[in-house]
């Protein structure tokens, strides 16, 4: 059972904790099995984190009174439907009501839960939280960020849009640099981040108009905005520490993040078959374990796992479809940290700063009525 709550205030349940989680348990290429092993995973490194769960009731109570200590930080909501990675977005809203997803998105609408997170369909996903939730003012699309293992110091760098729409006008990528800013700087730790602009080349006459007019609206934005802004940067800064966010559209984010980890798999695959080509390199495998352990730990797609909705009203992390519990554990294990940190008021406070900044840029223009 939980305790009442003040409306937009996360509810907790009696046991006590301090952020607490909707998890939608269905949508996901593993089944729900597989989520609650991640629900676990992360029960154990956090004792400050209690759960909503959100699927068919009966299969959901089996599988956490499997897992020792988890039934006490855990609720079950029942949801008996669930949106399939098939079904378009269109078809999804008509037909939401009763989903897991549906149901992990209102717990966090009602104020019951501080973050919602889903391994479901992206899309679907995505237009119901926009339907449930709204854009916050004077966003136009919200965007998907991700984590870019790099050579910061923070060990990552921050890339939008990653396929929350394939579109992008100039206004747009100017809202996706000030929330990738606000959350490597939150999110991060990044005190001033370095905001870059993806592009085919660094040269100023380069790529498409809207990038050359966002190129600008950035560059003064930045002024005010609490980031330093260095311009176009290539698919080759993504993981260097020459910046620390990275703004481009929807379709040529997600070219990009999917294709990085594909290559990460590979490089992994390539190692372990040229270890275990004979007796010398498996000995040799065995004496840099260590060095190898570290280096696939660093390379390892699941360990940072989840994309994270900016511009709603509220949070929501997206995980892979194909996550393992791995994966789910490092989902919730942001969400986590983004909620502990107020990450998404100081967003909000961003956004709202840049759109009245705007709105007195264009009053001051010649012939503007006031």
């Amino acid at each position: 059972m939980t305790q009442t709550a003040e409306p937009g205030t996360p509810r907790r349940p009696s046991t006590g904790g301090s952020v607490v989680l909707s998890v939608d348990t269905m949508g996901g290429d593993r089944g729900p099995a597989t989520v609650v092993a991640g629900v676990a995973l992360s029960a154990e490194k956090n004792p400050d984190l209690r759960f909503i769960l959100h699927g068919p009731e009966a299969e959901l109570s089996k599988l956490v009174s499997r897992k020792r200590g988890l039934a006490e930080r855990c609720e079950i909501r029942d949801a008996q439907s669930v949106v399939s990675m098939s079904d378009k977005p269109a078809q999804v809203i008509r037909s939401a009501q009763g989903t897991s997803m549906w149901s992990a998105i209102e717990s966090v609408r009602n104020g019951e839960a501080t973050v919602a997170v889903s391994c479901g369909n992206t899309g679907a996903l995505m237009a119901l939280s926009v339907i449930r939730l709204r854009k916050l003012p004077g966003v136009n699309r919200p965007a998907i960020a991700c984590l870019w293992p790099s050579r910061n110091a923070q060990g990552f760098n921050v890339m939008l849009d990653c396929g929350a729409d394939i579109r992008a006008d100039a206004p747009d990528l100017l809202q996706y640099a000030l929330m990738g800013a606000s959350y490597a700087k939150n999110g991060l730790g990044v005190e001033r981040p370095r905001v870059g602009l993806l592009n085919v080349g660094t040269e100023e006459h380069k790529g498409r108009a809207e990038l050359k007019l966002a190129h600008d609206l950035i560059s003064v934005a930045s002024a005010d905005g609490n980031f330093d802004y260095i311009g176009f940067v290539e698919g080759g800064d993504l993981p260097s520490d020459r910046v620390d966010v990275i703004v481009t559209d929807g379709f040529t984010g997600n070219v990009a993040l999917k294709t990085g980890e594909g290559t990460a798999k590979l490089v992994g695959d390539f190692m372990r078959d040229a270890f275990a080509n004979s007796i010398m390199s498996k000995f040799a495998a065995l004496l840099a374990l260590t060095s190898l352990k570290r280096l696939q730990k660093r390379i390892d797609p699941r360990r940072v796992n989840g994309g994270v909705f900016l511009g709603l009203n509220a949070t929501v992390v997206k995980s892979h479809g194909s996550a393992d519990a791995t994966g789910v554990s490092a989902a919730l294990k942001l969400a986590f940290q983004l909620a502990q940190s107020g990450f998404h008021d100081r967003l909000a406070a961003r956004v709202a700063q840049a759109a009245a900044a705007a709105e007195d840029r264009t009053a001051a223009l010649p012939g503007t009525e006031p």
